[in-house]
């Protein structure tokens, strides 16, 4: 078992008319990711609101600021307990069998137009085993010709733009991975946590975007950017792209610095230090699907 302790601190200088906001920071509690311990700060004097969706177990952080400055800073101790599986053994589950919670994850979306991509997909993928494998492919494929370049797209950057631009960040990457795996019928969602392993010639720890894609009554985890370990990802919020799972989402006049992130990882219950690394068989931090 992994056990994985991380902060993550958020300032804001908000205008004299306040501020809502909607934060998606918490660690998500499912039946391999537990939260041992949390605390949240928050500088002003308000009553947080927190919110569990019931359908991705993503926990919402809701508050009304008042203008001036404002810090939320929130902590946690994680044990990530995966769930394992050979990718030989997870073929795809038919349309006509898929949960219904499961279906909208078939769908074009705002930032994964899997229509357009469809012949696409077909002409590069749809010849492959239906499994693992083929996500995996698709994974690959994306890796490939995909560069990973800083500030090189926008909140407006589609899975198309970065097709076309062949550059992008984790969310860019993300989102072409997951165009193309629905364009095949693939269920494929969008998922944020942090960027644990990732070089730091990247930069400063920050929050990732990767993909969980639905096979064998499962959601597993791939990271087509390929810039981090998805053995070490915390996460915090899924849905259908990055529309659905913004870390922070503001409504009214409000700056903000670049968030400050931790995560180290530190001896389990047991005593033992496990340090997330890269290996060769699934991963998933999701229960199973009856």
């Amino acid at each position: 078992m992994i056990r994985l302790k991380f902060l993550i601190e958020l300032s804001y200088d908000i205008a004299p008319a306040g501020c809502d906001f909607i934060f998606s920071i918490h660690a998500a509690m499912t039946q391999q990711q537990t939260v041992v311990e949390e605390s949240l700060f928050i500088s002003q004097n308000l009553r947080p609101n927190l919110y569990t969706d019931p359908g991705t177990d993503t926990r919402l952080l809701r508050l009304t600021a008042f203008g001036g400055p404002l810090t939320v800073r929130y902590e946690a101790t994680v044990d990530l307990d995966h769930a394992t599986a050979q990718p030989q053994q997870l073929g795809e589950v038919p349309v006509a069998n898929l949960p219904g919670s499961v279906l909208p994850y078939l769908y074009p979306s705002r930032y994964c137009q899997s229509d357009r991509l469809h012949r696409l997909a077909v002409k590069e993928f749809g010849h492959l085993w239906q499994g693992y494998t083929r996500v995996q492919a698709i994974r690959d494929w994306v890796a490939n010709r995909i560069t990973f370049t800083s500030n090189s797209s926008d909140g407006n950057t589609t899975a198309v733009d970065t097709l076309v631009a062949e550059v992008g960040v984790c969310r860019d990457f993300a989102h072409l991975m997951i165009a193309l795996c629905r364009a095949v019928n693939i269920p494929a969602r969008f998922a944020t946590g942090i960027d644990y392993g990732a070089d730091p010639a990247l930069g400063p720890t920050d929050f990732h975007a990767y993909v969980e894609v639905y096979l064998a009554g499962r959601w597993y985890m791939f990271d087509p950017s390929g810039t981090a370990i998805p053995m070490g990802f915390v996460r915090f919020c899924t849905g259908r792209d990055a529309a659905d799972s913004a870390f922070a989402t503001l409504f009214g006049g409000v700056s903000g610095a670049a968030p400050v992130i931790q995560i180290e990882a530190v001896p389990n219950a047991l005593g033992v230090l496990v340090v997330p690394h890269h290996v060769p068989y699934a991963l998933s931090t999701d229960g199973q699907w009856v």
